[in-house]
């Protein structure tokens, strides 16, 4: 389901982050904000697509 360079985020909320590899039902990833991108495993599960919220480029 999920893939490389996915933006997922917890399901219970916190920052957005990027998926780096996959593997199996575990998610290596590091948060957008990080520069040194350090890589923190989740499983897959427990998040969903990152996706906004409301009418975002209407004007």
């Amino acid at each position: 389901m999920f893939k490389a360079q996915d933006i997922i985020q917890s399901k219970t909320g916190g920052p957005k982050m990027v998926v780096l590899r996959v593997e199996g039902e575990t998610l290596w990833s590091a948060r957008l904000d990080d520069a040194e991108q350090k890589e923190i495993n989740v499983a897959a599960d427990s998040v969903n697509l990152y996706h906004e919220e409301g009418d975002f480029g209407v004007c």
